[in-house]
């Protein structure tokens, strides 16, 4: 997941955040997205960002599994950047899914 995606999904979750303060507003539940709106955009980035994070964790366990096999093509230096590629994209994404929760809490938290 890139830094770009990262921010992207926080500006996001600010933004909803900021609505939801906003007084007089409708409460989450009676918020429907319209079709092609920033909520459905949200969704398709949040699921193409974690269809990234497999692809790269894929490719990771891939050239580890040549590297173990004995490939030619493939060097130690490639493995371990394959690897802590992989690592740090997991730990991006469980940093997301850690801000979307305590999001998620302080939103049903609030007294409507």
């Amino acid at each position: 997941m890139s830094e770009m995606q990262i921010q992207s999904v926080l500006q996001q979750m600010r933004a909803l955040s900021q609505s939801g303060r906003i007084e007089g507003a409708r409460p989450v539940e009676a918020v429907q997205p319209a079709r092609g709106s920033e909520g459905q955009d949200f969704a398709s980035k949040l699921k193409e960002a974690v269809r990234s994070v497999n692809e790269v964790q894929q490719e990771s366990t891939k050239m580890q599994t040549n590297f173990e096999l004995g490939d030619a093509n493939t060097s130690l230096p490639q493995v371990m950047l394959a690897m802590n590629r992989s690592s740090i994209a997991f730990e991006a994404t469980n940093q997301v899914r850690n801000r979307l929760l305590s999001a998620y809490q302080e939103v049903m938290s609030m007294q409507v």
